[in-house]
């Protein structure tokens, strides 16, 4: 057996569904309005943040105070498709001792300040410390921006530093642009597209199916040497989705395990049972070679970022192959949704 520790996570994002009222070109999970709605169980949700709880309380100095990548952050999907159960869960944080909890949604909600205000005031009672307010180009194609404005105002109001509005670019320039509605992403590009090369974008996910246009590409040899070790067991920013699934930082569809015995994936992954994750840790070139002996061939037109051929190599295998780490399956099929 050859195992592979992981580092005790610093911050977590734990994922209700992968429902969202959305299928934004950037996500890096695929979610969209398509995937049933199969929320986190109580039970799981509550073992995971109880775990969750005694590896992070003694790491936060200041308790309470929010930020992009502290705590626990509440994710989807969009979370506020399911607001009793997005209450409950902070509620269970609150409990066992979560030093910092935020929610981070796309503010489709927020159609007026009577039920906006609700909304927030009964989370922050429950215990929640802050929120993120997504603002892009891609959520713009599908919020209206008077939406994402009023929730940022309200939160503001409420949780004052611990709103946070990201990317807050974004915001100030759709408020210059004196954007009311929603705005298709080409002609977003066509008005204000210059600020795209400013700010992070992560060319994973549906990205390199649905904005590849915007990217050179390369042949896979050009990635074969990069790692993807630091990733792999980083400790910040990883995730658990509501099947259990302990997701390295954003590398959504690879699992290092089940959530539910956190303790387990911490004193070692199995990497003769994970043979995509052992490959990975290798480099690109070894994931390649394992992909072509599942019959991968290589893309024509390259591949924008290692995480773009990374990626095609996983969704060849999950689709013709059963690999313990390729989880959720259905994440692959969503990608161009």
């Amino acid at each position: 057996m050859t195992l592979l520790p992981i580092p005790e996570p610093y911050s977590a994002g734990v994922l209700l569904s992968y429902k969202c009222s959305g299928a934004c070109k950037h996500c890096l999970y695929a979610c969209s309005p398509r995937w049933p709605a199969d929320w986190i169980s109580v039970d799981d949700a509550e073992l995971v943040l109880a775990q969750l709880a005694g590896k992070m309380r003694a790491k936060y100095p200041f308790p309470g105070q929010v930020g992009v990548n502290d705590g626990v952050h509440f994710t989807g999907g969009e979370p506020f498709l399911n607001v009793p159960l997005l209450l409950r869960l902070v509620e269970i944080a609150r409990q066992v001792g979560i030093p910092t909890t935020f929610v981070e949604t796309n503010g489709f909600w927020a159609t007026d300040d009577a039920t906006t205000r609700d909304k927030l005031l009964a989370l922050q009672e429950a215990g929640l410390d802050g929120i993120l307010i997504s603002a892009n180009p891609f959520i713009l194609e599908q919020v209206p921006f008077e939406r994402t404005e009023r929730a940022a105002r309200i939160s503001r109001e409420l949780f004052g530093d611990n709103a946070i509005v990201y990317q807050q670019l974004f915001f100030e320039q759709f408020k210059l642009m004196g954007l009311r509605g929603t705005l298709p992403f080409d002609e977003y590009v066509d008005r204000g597209g210059h600020a795209l090369q400013h700010v992070e974008l992560f060319a994973n996910g549906r990205v390199p199916y649905k904005m590849a246009h915007l990217f050179e590409h390369h042949p896979a040899a050009a990635y074969f040497h990069a790692s993807c070790r630091r990733e792999l067991i980083r400790d910040w920013h990883i995730h658990v989705d509501n099947h259990g699934n302990y997701m390295p930082g954003f590398c959504g569809g690879l699992s290092l395990g089940d959530a539910r015995d956190l303790d387990a994936i911490i004193r070692g992954v199995d990497l003769d049972r994970l043979p995509v994750i052992a490959a990975l840790l290798e480099g690109l070139g070894a994931l390649y070679e394992l992909g072509v002996e599942w019959g991968y061939r290589e893309r024509a037109d390259g591949y924008i970022s290692k995480c773009h051929l990374c990626l095609e190599v996983r969704r060849h295998l999950a689709r013709h192959g059963d690999f313990a780490e390729l989880r959720p399956a259905e994440m692959y099929e969503r990608l161009e949704d």
